[in-house]
């Protein structure tokens, strides 16, 4: 592995945890769907392909933080994916150590 390789990959791998907060933050406010949340993530330069994207949410899911059910829009079945409550439980906290660290990161800059 080249190190312009690995050094993305370290980066995508921090990434990802901002990336599961992000979705989590948006599937408390209301129902997200996959291809949603994909260009909502994009408009914060994360640059994640379906075959990221999905799996992501279904290991959320099975995790107990998202529940998904399928609904019909324009004839198709779109599977919606909201937060469950161990997920806004999750979510409270996670937002008081983001905080924390943000404050510790940044005290004095």
């Amino acid at each position: 592995m080249t190190k312009k390789r690995a050094s993305k990959a370290q980066s995508q791998e921090l990434s990802i945890g901002l990336v599961r907060l992000h979705v989590l933050h948006h599937a408390a406010e209301e129902p997200i769907f996959g291809l949603g949340i994909m260009r909502e993530l994009g408009r914060h330069g994360y640059r994640l392909g379906p075959g990221t994207m999905y799996p992501l949410l279904h290991s959320m899911e099975r995790r107990g933080w998202l529940k998904s059910r399928d609904e019909l829009v324009d004839g198709h079945t779109r599977k919606v994916y909201v937060a469950t409550r161990a997920g806004r439980n999750l979510l409270v906290e996670a937002r008081r150590q983001v905080r924390e660290l943000f404050e510790e990161m940044c005290d004095g800059q």
